[in-house]
């Protein structure tokens, strides 16, 4: 049975914090792969060591990543994410357009983000064994919702999500990615 996701809703200065493309690749890093010190994670995103640091501590100073004393040896500082999901309500920060913009870069930077581990993932998929090839779907709707309709699918899709992350995975287990974002077309758009 899987552990209990940690979870935390960003609040105007995590979000505003978090809206860097270091810093946000720094938490994603650490998600993934578990943790680490500022060094490794320089070498994985390809950065210095002294801006891993830096920023590291950014994070660390709102609460987003935390040192994990139980890893290091000697000097060494290991970091490990203080939580296994964030979220945010962009409307939680009407009133402070800092926090609204460091809301809507990161929703794009995600955004932007999926499209390249899409793109990741046709490159690699030739390699792939058939099996994970045909699990592999992507897929698009268009329905007609209502804001209520739309935000109980949403948390029906969550639920659906949770019982799946709570199933003790098979052998041949690995990660994966699961986007889910519904997003209403503006008015005039199709």
């Amino acid at each position: 049975m899987a552990d209990e996701l940690r979870h935390v809703n960003l609040d105007s200065r995590q979000i505003r914090v978090l809206a860097h493309p270091l810093r946000s690749r720094l938490l994603a890093e650490l998600r993934v792969g578990g943790t680490a010190t500022a060094t490794r994670l320089a070498e994985v995103l390809r950065t210095n060591t002294g801006a891993t640091s830096y920023h590291l501590r950014q994070l660390a100073d709102v609460g987003l990543v935390e040192e994990d004393t139980a890893s290091g040896h000697g000097r060494e500082r290991w970091w490990r994410s203080a939580h296994d999901v964030s979220s945010w309500e962009r409307e939680d920060f009407r009133g402070d357009p800092d926090a609204v913009a460091a809301a809507d870069w990161l929703t794009s930077d995600f955004a932007r983000s999926l499209a390249e581990r899409v793109q990741d993932w046709l490159n690699a998929a030739p390699a792939e064994p058939v099996a994970w090839r045909t699990a592999a779907d992507f897929s698009d709707y268009l329905l007609r919702l209502d804001p209520a309709q739309l935000t109980a699918m949403t948390a029906e899709l969550d639920a659906v999500v949770e019982r799946w992350r709570g199933t003790e995975p098979g052998a041949d287990a690995r990660p994966v990615l699961l986007y889910v974002y519904p997003v209403p077309l503006p008015e005039g758009k199709s």
